[in-house]
């Protein structure tokens, strides 16, 4: 299984992160420039990306007090995919939101690791007070 690790460190607080990031409705706006909508319905979402394809990610779990989301993507080229984002206060004003994917097969890495260093981009963009 193939793991991808990104730290971001993002020049907002870390409750204005996670208020953004545990709305898992709302990811069109925190990785805007990457997806280009999300709808939802409960615990599933389906976020298009700026290239036009739509996936689908379910909701694991959401726990405030340690500001960790979990999801995994359905179907598509994936045998297995999990993510977390975790949000880790930093310095006042700041803070770090760690990213980790695991997915089979590990080939896949190729397409993953490009769109989660644009997420991480467009992340700091739009997360930034």
């Amino acid at each position: 299984m193939a793991t991808i690790y990104r730290d971001i460190s993002v020049q907002t607080s870390a409750d204005h992160a996670w208020a953004a990031l545990r709305d898992f409705a709302g990811a069109a706006r925190v990785f805007a420039g990457v997806l280009s909508d999300a709808r939802s319905e409960r615990d599933v979402r389906w976020v298009t990306f700026a290239d036009g394809t739509v996936i689908e990610e379910r909701l694991i779990g959401s726990d405030d007090a340690r500001m960790r989301l979990a999801y995994t993507v359905g179907g598509g080229r994936f045998e297995h995919h999990h993510a977390t984002l975790q949000v880790v206060p930093d310095t006042p004003g700041r803070c770090r939101v760690i990213w980790i994917s695991d997915f089979k097969p590990d080939e896949r890495g190729a397409v993953v690791e490009p769109l989660m260093d644009a997420g991480c981009a467009a992340l700091q963009r739009n997360l930034a007070r």
